[in-house]
């Protein structure tokens, strides 16, 4: 169901003390919003507390509500626990986040909330946390919502009966999907830091299309328990940020697995957070718009513009900038039988769940072919590591963009059947998907803004488990090349 509501924006200000200023808006001008890293410096010196920050990121959530970032917010809960967070600051505990407001997506377990994964209709409530949310709580963050999504994560916008997000550079426009209301949540300065997860682009492409970082880390890296295997392994959660240096800390604080994953690392990475800091080495990149079989979308002048301006930023920065394609072959039969599968899985287990009609078909298809295909899914899989890897025998990282579209309106696929939008999203999004049939890394970064103002990404693209290099790329161009970032139009 898409809303109607006309979004306005007050930007917000409070004073912590020293005299030094927290901002609720992304605009240039003005002082800067704090990031995770900021404010968790700044409430271990004790210039705010964590009540006062807890409090100012719920009233940045009740000013944007017409934002739609969060489908429930947990007013009264996120201050008591900013209260006993500020109780172990005083006695001196340091954990990373200790105090922290974030956001967590609504397809994640927190104890005494519903997961609806945007479905309508009566859900129990979760009686323990995901293993993600665990993670967070032992780093100290506070939890302040859960926030918009699409039903079950399929589409590229955050639509449906329980809610819907709209992308603060512009209310008409969608923040993407299925993570959108994490990225409005972030872009709009609620928090400076959310959880998503990524099953065909749902971090990369709310995160381009809100001038964002968003992480998808390697298959394994972070754990999806109580699901062993989301979506058959095509789903990971990661970080959605303003900075590459937050999202590689969010990304620290979730990492690790749980006994029962299927996939798991067993070399972590020391700290993503150092990677973000270190300069890389000179590095091969390889520029690619190819499209992988089966997607039948037409890039975006302004798009493949912005992309070609980060690779000419890059050659400047002395990394070795060329144009090659990743072989992708059929790597479409490892995505479909995953997700039609998965999305069956969910319908089943929610009973009393009320679907849109085109839930139902994605379900209906993984109850008649992808279950079926699923053991071809797997065969698959080391051939197409083998062929589409084959690029990083001459290549370090491959940069592509991240959509092949603008931002799409809000509304534009409502009431719309599963075969249209199937087309019009697989066309729009293209360029994500392959890296989460093969299971490898990928971050999305800034890449300027186009003619109308709205958010466009690029996307670094990493071999298997390689996390470090592409957040150090990542990091290098944040610092030495800021494109087009004024911040949203629209304000809360």
């Amino acid at each position: 169901m898409a809303c109607r509501i006309r979004s306005r924006v007050t930007c917000t200000v409070f004073r912590i003390r020293g005299g030094r200023r927290i901002v609720r808006s992304n605009e240039r001008e003005g002082p800067a919003v704090l990031g995770l890293r900021e404010q968790a410096a700044a409430l271990r010196r004790g210039e705010v507390s964590a009540e006062e920050l807890v409090g100012e990121s719920l009233r940045a959530a009740e000013e944007g509500r017409s934002l739609g970032a969060f489908r429930v917010v947990r007013a009264q809960a996120a201050l008591n626990e900013a209260r006993e967070a500020d109780k172990r600051l005083r006695e001196g505990e340091r954990p990373p986040l200790l105090g922290v407001p974030v956001a967590i997506k609504d397809d994640t377990d927190l104890a005494g909330e519903t997961t609806p994964f945007a479905v309508g209709g009566r859900h129990p409530v979760a009686v323990e946390d995901a293993e993600v949310v665990r993670r967070l709580r032992a780093a100290g963050a506070v939890i302040v919502g859960k926030t918009t999504t699409c039903e079950i994560g399929l589409w590229p916008f955050s639509e449906s009966s329980t809610g819907c997000a709209r992308n603060p550079w512009n209310p008409d426009h969608t923040p993407g999907g299925s993570s959108g209301g994490s990225a409005a949540a972030v872009a709009a300065g609620m928090v400076a830091g959310a959880v998503g997860s990524d099953g065909a682009g749902s971090i990369r492409i709310p995160a381009a299309w809100t001038g964002l970082v968003g992480i998808k880390p390697q298959r394994g890296r972070v754990s999806g328990h109580p699901h062993r295997e989301p979506f058959y392994g095509l789903t990971v959660c990661g970080p959605l940020a303003r900075s590459v240096g937050d999202a590689a800390l969010l990304l620290d604080v979730l990492s690790g697995n749980h006994p029962e994953d299927v996939h798991r690392l067993d070399a972590p990475v020391s700290s993503f957070e150092e990677a973000a800091g270190a300069e890389p080495r000179r590095l091969r990149v390889a520029v690619s718009f190819r499209m992988a079989f089966g997607s039948g979308g037409r890039l975006d002048p302004q798009i493949r513009a912005a992309v070609e301006r980060v690779a000419r930023r890059l050659t400047a920065l002395g990394h070795k900038v060329f144009p090659a394609d990743p072989d992708y072959g059929p790597v479409a039969l490892g995505l479909v039988p995953r997700g039609t599968s998965g999305v069956a899985d969910w319908v089943e287990s929610m009973e009393g769940g009320e679907f849109e009609p085109r839930t139902l078909a994605e379900a209906r298809l993984g109850r008649i072919a992808g279950r079926r295909l699923l053991p071809l899914a797997r065969w698959l899989e080391p051939r197409l590591h083998r062929r589409v890897g084959r690029i990083f025998r001459y290549a370090d990282v491959v940069l592509t963009p991240t959509t092949a579209q603008l931002p799409l309106r809000v509304g534009a696929y409502e009431g719309v059947g599963w075969r249209r939008t199937q087309g019009g999203v697989a066309a729009a999004c293209p360029y994500a998907w392959p890296w989460n049939v093969l299971g490898w890394p990928a971050v999305n970064v800034p890449a300027g803004l186009s003619e109308e103002g709205l958010p466009i990404g690029a996307q670094l693209l990493g071999h298997d488990a390689d996390e470090a290099t592409l957040i150090s790329l990542a990091a290098q161009l944040e610092k030495e090349w800021a494109p087009p970032r004024a911040g949203p139009r629209s304000r809360w």
